[in-house]
C-alpha cells in the first residue's frame, strides 16, 4: 500500500515518519474496534486516506464537521485526536532537522559502544560448570592438577577449584575473562580428561574451535556377550594397541577404548572415519581390510584438502 502524496510539503522522510505514525495509530485504534465502533481494521485504513488531506491542509478544518454527520461519536471524536496529533507531529518533524541543520551544520556523530566484557553481556552474573569425578579418575587428577589448572586458571581467565566433598570439578566466569565461551571450553577441556585422554591431547580442546569428543558403546553397532564381546575388544585395540593407534594416525583423532564404551576425540570428519572403522572391527572385519579401507579414504581426503 503507498501512502505518498505529491501535495505533502516538507521532505520526504518527513513524510513518510508522519504517515508510519499515523498508520500505526489507526492500526491501533482498529484493533480496539470494540470500543471505537471500526468493524475491522480496513475500516480504520479508509481513515487514513482522509487523514491525509487533513494534515496537507490545516485549513480544511471543516471536514471534521462534515464527516460528524455519516461518522458515529466515537468515530468522529477519534478523527478530531488524529487530526490534532498529525498537526503537532508534522510541526515537530518539519521545525527540527531544520534546527539541527542550522546549529551544526551536520548529522551527530554516531555513538561508539566498545565491546562487552563477559560479566556484561550475562548481566554482571556469575556463571558456573560442574564436572564430576569419576573414581577411576580421582588418582590421576591429584597427580597432574597443575597441569589442568594452569592453562584454564592463567590463559583461559577461568576459576577452578576440586570440591573434594561432592567430588566434582568446579568453575566459573570472573570479571576479567575475555571470552564467555572459554567456560565451556574449560569444562569440555576438564570433561575430556575425566573420559580418559592425555591433558597434552585434551587441552587442544582450549586451542581450536572445530574439536569434539564423541562417545558410544560397542552394543550401539552390535549386541554382544562374553568372550564375544571380549574378542571385539581385541580386535579394536590390536596386539599393543597397534590397530587403535594406526587409526588415529591416519584419521588425526584419538581414540579412548574403556571397557565397551569408546569415545573420539577430532573434527568432525575425522571423527566420522575413525567410527566407521571402528564399527566395521565391531561387525567382524579383519584389520586388514580396515586398514585399506583407511588407506584409500585418507588419500581422498589428502586430495580434498
Amino acid at each position: 500500500m503507498n501512502f505518498s502524496n505529491p501535495d505533502i510539503s516538507g521532505s520526504g522522510s518527513s513524510c513518510r515518519l508522519l504517515q508510519e505514525k499515523c498508520l500505526f495509530i489507526i492500526i491501533g485504534l482498529g484493533c480496539c474496534r470494540r470500543k471505537l465502533g471500526f468493524a475491522t481494521v480496513v475500516d480504520a485504513l479508509r481513515l487514513l486516506s482522509s487523514l491525509r488531506s487533513l494534515a496537507i491542509r490545516p485549513q480544511r478544518r471543516s471536514f471534521i464537521r462534515t464527516r460528524k454527520s455519516s461518522l458515529s461519536r466515537h468515530q468522529a471524536r477519534c478523527l478530531q485526536i488524529l487530526w490534532l496529533f498529525t498537526m503537532q507531529t508534522s510541526m515537530d518533524i518539519e521545525t527540527v532537522p531544520s534546527q539541527l541543520q542550522n546549529e551544526s551544520g551536520s548529522l551527530p556523530p554516531k555513538p561508539l559502544f566498545g565491546p562487552l566484557k563477559a560479566h556484561e553481556m550475562s548481566g554482571g552474573r556469575v556463571q558456573f560448570r560442574k564436572v564430576n569425578v569419576t573414581p577411576h579418575r580421582y588418582s590421576p587428577l591429584k597427580k597432574i592438577w597443575m597441569e589442568i589448572y594452569t592453562p584454564i586458571y592463567e590463559q583461559m581467565k577461568i576459576d577452578i577449584r576440586m570440591n573434594l566433598k561432592a567430588r566434582r570439578v568446579e568453575l566459573k566466569t570472573r570479571a576479567d575473562t575475555p571470552d564467555i565461551s572459554n567456560l565451556q571450553k574449560c569444562a569440555d577441556f576438564v570433561h575430556a580428561f575425566m573420559l580418559g585422554f592425555d591433558v597434552i591431547d585434551a587441552i587442544a580442546l582450549l586451542r581450536l574451535d572445530e574439536l569434539y569428543i564423541e562417545s558410544f558403546e560397542i552394543k550401539d553397532v552390535k549386541t554382544l556377550r562374553g568372550e564375544h564381546l571380549s574378542r571385539a575388544i581385541g580386535r579394536l585395540s590390536g596386539k599393543g594397541g597397534k590397530t587403535k593407534f594406526a587409526i588415529e594416525n591416519a584419521t588425526k583423532t584419538r581414540i579412548v577404548i574403556a571397557d565397551s564404551k569408546i569415545h573420539i576425540l577430532g573434527s568432525f570428519a575425522n571423527i566420522k572415519i575413525a567410527r566407521d572403522s571402528l564399527c566395521s572391527l565391531i561387525l567382524g572385519s579383519p584389520a586388514g581390510k580396515v586398514y585399506s579401507k583407511l588407506r584409500a579414504v585418507t588419500a581422498r581426503l589428502a586430495e580434498r584438502f
